[in-house]
């Protein structure tokens, strides 16, 4: 039994047993603090209780603060500025110094001791008999050589222009005194170039012209073609602006920088750097870095971005910026027969994109950068490196001989050298094709086309492998003695190709014997498993041939969205030979108005620009809203040639005036060159506007003197109003208003005369021109036309035989030519060219009208034209 201790009361102290009132280990009760005291865990509680609010409310000014800043944001009417890149370089050091010495770095400078690398210490060059000397005076740099005058004089060379492999020199005409230092007036390009490779001088000739160019020639250094603010500012200086002024005829060229900086690729950078510079924790919430957005799952922002510069194209509107949209602002040359071939591949000086925009790697999501490091511009791996970095298949499948069937380290080993074979331009500067194809030498047996495999073996005096294939004369040893081998005047297979579309045997015949035997070796290499796809180059070869059906092929090229949008989109123009008359070609058409891509949309616009048919109109009616500034300005300039916006309704009408005012601004974005103006008067005159058609054409013969098309127009602009004015003068004269009558002729003054000297200037004009491209078909019908008005007709009748020969199976000449022997007398000879022009074009109404209008009598087998 426990004891018990007592206290001084007797009783029993806390925490024994035999309490009543408090069972065994219950807690007893702790005497009361004083009054005004607090335990010590209630203030700690207290004290946490506040800590903890004082720290939600500072968590919820904090959150408050950074939603603000999150949702605070530049204002929306904000605008970017160019600011250079010195505001880039303190946060992008590594891409500077990757960009230091690039050709975008070096693109253009102005010409000092450390830019200039041509040889200016008193260096000569004799070409076509001028001998031209570079010399220094005074610390600048000099020509002397023949000027716009035809006279030898010094100039100044104030800018360099490239760096590799070739440099050229601009000297600065037309400079007013008082033009601020910042602007800069007409620069010319010079020909007499500097080859930084192999550092000798040479006279950069246009392409096909071995001849010395007459000053007043526009191929001359001192014309049209060789100036710097028309041809080439655009891509060689960031944020260049023109500035030209039309009745001045002067420019005030500005730029940012003088060179392809970092804002020509990202855009004009202020806002950015204000946000990078700012205390803001976030970039903007509706702008992001306030740049362009070249990042993003599509590849083409990124390629749009290189585009502007890196293609053929024509401009739509002027302040294209990084980030905006291509087809806002520029049309990009579709397959046409004279810059590229049936394939495709590259002929003229077409760049870059309309080559890849064929390829598979860009519809597989491939970008510029995925090859080409963006900064340094240099190739991101060595040799095969750059498509094996990608293609990395089973070791050796693609860089090895089981792939490319040749030596290890030979050229033909090279990825490149089959699947981007190269073009030299510019004499020195070899471009490659990026449409990154297979090798198709049965296309080449088939349709012309080149292919990599002939382009590299067309000097061997023995074919790879002809013995196995079985070799005809023309292959093997036997080939030595062929006269191929003495043609050294070809340099490069460019050259032996267009060498046979001038009609030379020897290259012909050589270019068949090396392409049967590509073909015949590619197909022992893979037999049936050889890759023969189903290629666009045949409907595209049949339609510039005028074959039979080639318009079937083209619809059914049309419609096959596995092709390249740039092939569909030639289709539907080149289906405008085979329009008339035919629904199954207008329903191809229509279908592909509503088509994906604005190069299909806006091709097949452009061929039914002249259908006013109720369909046609209501179609491109729906296209004045267009989302693409391409197919909308496309759309109003059809239905105002077509005059089909008389039919537009209210709500259409109002679209059409605002797409028709992109379209005259568009016109006028190449202000400094005659074909803007001569559109803008071609649309005033459909517009019913015939004062401002005038001025139009007028400003046009005055930016370009020597250009062909305005005088024409403006001859018979005045034509139509003097007939105009005869029938009203004749009216009066049998009203007995004999006075009025001559007033009203009198009031157009010598209107008669400067219509005759406007046709003769153009036919003198078409003259030079014939002289300079007697092969082309369209100048030899132009020039007939020309001869026929001007009272020339046994010359006009010699222009439209050459053009109708020239081109066979074009109804147009042919047509040109029928109507001339019937409106001079000669019904018989014009109805055996009707029967030829239903012939090859069956569903043409005005064929077939033609016809039974001359089909009386025939034609004697010897008299026929």
């Amino acid at each position: 039994m426990p004891t018990s201790s007592r206290g001084s009361s007797g009783r029993r102290t806390a925490g024994t047993s035999g309490d009543a009132g408090h069972p065994p280990n219950a807690p007893t009760r702790q005497p009361a603090p004083p009054h005004g005291a607090e335990p010590s865990r209630l203030r700690l509680a207290r004290r946490a209780v506040w800590v903890c609010g004082l720290a939600a409310i500072v968590s919820m000014i904090a959150l408050g603060l950074v939603a603000a800043d999150w949702y605070f944001a530049l204002p929306e009417d904000a605008q970017p500025q160019y600011v250079g890149r010195s505001a880039c370089i303190d946060c992008h050091q590594a891409q500077h110094a990757a960009y230091e010495g690039s050709h975008h770095d070096l693109a253009m400078d102005r010409a000092t001791e450390a830019t200039v690398l041509g040889d200016f210490n008193d260096a000569e060059l004799e070409h076509h008999g001028i001998r031209s000397r570079m010399f220094r005076r005074d610390g600048k740099f000099f020509v002397h050589t023949e000027g716009p005058d035809g006279q030898m004089a010094d100039f100044e060379v104030k800018y360099v222009f490239g760096v590799d492999p070739l440099q050229q020199y601009l000297v600065e005409f037309d400079r007013p005194a008082d033009m601020p230092p910042h602007e800069v007036a007409r620069l010319q390009v010079l020909r007499i170039s500097w080859d930084t490779r192999n550092k000798r001088w040479f006279h950069l000739d246009p392409p096909d012209v071995r001849q010395r160019l007459d000053p007043a020639d526009e191929l001359h250094w001192t014309g049209l073609a060789q100036r710097w603010n028309t041809m080439c500012a655009d891509c060689h200086s960031t944020n260049l602006q023109r500035n030209y002024d039309v009745q001045r005829g002067q420019y005030r060229t500005t730029w940012s920088e003088i060179d392809v900086s970092c804002e020509a690729c990202h855009g004009p950078g202020s806002l950015h750097v204000q946000l990078a510079r700012s205390k803001w924790l976030f970039w903007d919430r509706r702008r992001g870095y306030a740049l362009a957005r070249l990042k993003q799952a599509s590849n083409w922002p990124q390629v749009q971005a290189c585009a502007p510069c890196h293609s053929r194209r024509r401009v739509l509107a002027e302040g294209y910026q990084a980030g905006c949209n291509y087809y806002d602002y520029f049309a990009n040359e579709l397959l046409s027969a004279g810059t590229y071939h049936a394939d495709g591949q590259i002929l003229d000086e077409v760049y870059e994109l309309g080559s890849f925009l064929q390829s598979k790697m860009f519809h597989k999501n491939i970008r510029c950068t995925d090859c080409h490091d963006p900064h340094s511009l240099k190739l991101k791996h060595p040799g095969n490196q750059v498509c094996t970095s990608c293609h990395q298949h089973p070791a050796g499948k693609y860089d090895g001989a089981i792939h490319h069937r040749h030596a290890d380290g030979s050229p033909g080993a090279q990825c490149v050298n089959c699947h981007m074979p190269q073009t030299t331009y510019m004499e020195l500067d070899p471009r490659r094709d990026h449409s990154l194809r297979v090798p198709r030498p049965d296309l080449s047996v088939q349709l012309g086309t080149p292919n990599a495999c002939t382009g590299c073996h067309l000097r061997d005096a023995v074919l790879p492998g002809a013995a196995v294939v079985g070799a005809s004369k023309g292959q093997g040893a036997s080939a030595e003695s062929s006269a191929w081998r003495q043609r050294d005047d070809l340099k490069e297979y460019a050259d032996w190709l267009a060498a046979a579309r001038r009609g030379d045997e020897v290259a012909r015949a050589r270019l068949a014997e090396v392409d049967r035997w590509a073909d015949a070796t590619v197909q022992r290499w893979y037999g049936q498993k050889r890759r023969a796809e189903k290629h666009f180059a045949v409907a595209l070869t049949a339609a510039r041939e005028m074959r039979s059906g080639a318009d079937a092929a083209l619809r059914e090229l049309l419609a096959d969205r596995q092709q390249p949008a740039i092939a569909r989109a030639t289709a539907a123009l080149e289906l405008a030979a085979w329009l008339e008359g035919s629904r199954d070609n207008h329903a191809a058409l229509l279908n592909a108005l509503s088509d994906q891509d604005p190069q299909v949309r806006a091709a097949a616009v452009l061929t039914l620009a002249q259908d006013a048919s109720p369909p046609v109109v209501s179609a491109l009616a729906g296209l004045l809203r267009d989302p693409t500034r391409l197919v909308r300005t496309e759309a109003a300039r059809a239905l105002a040639l077509s005059g089909g916006a008389n039919q537009l309704g209210p709500d259409e009408r109002a679209a059409f005036h605002q797409a028709l005012k992109e379209c005259l601004a568009a016109a006028q974005a190449d202000r400094d060159r005659a074909a803007g103006h001569l559109t803008l008067g071609i649309l005033y005159e459909s517009l019913g506007q015939g004062e401002q058609a005038e001025e139009a054409y007028r400003t046009a013969i005055r930016v370009e003197p020597r250009s062909i098309g305005p005088r024409t127009n403006l001859a018979a602009l005045y034509d139509r109003r003097w007939q105009q004015a005869q029938q009203q003068a004749l009216a009066l004269v049998q009203s007995g208003e004999r006075q009025r009558a001559e007033e009203t002729l009198a009031a157009l003054g010598d209107l008669p005369l400067w219509i005759v000297q406007l046709r003769e200037e153009e036919l003198s004009l078409l003259e030079r021109d014939a002289l300079l491209a007697p092969d082309n078909a369209v100048i030899q019908g132009r020039l007939g036309l020309a001869r026929y008005l001007g009272g020339w007709h046994k010359e006009a009748e010699a222009a439209l035989r050459t053009a109708a020969l020239l081109a066979p199976r074009d109804p147009e000449p042919l047509f040109r030519l029928a109507i001339y022997y019937r409106d001079t007398g000669r019904p018989l000879w014009a109805a055996e060219l009707a029967r030829q022009l239903v012939a090859l074009r069956p569903a043409s109404p005005t064929f077939a009208q033609l016809a039974a209008e001359l089909a009386e009598g025939g034609m004697p087998p010897d008299r026929r034209p």
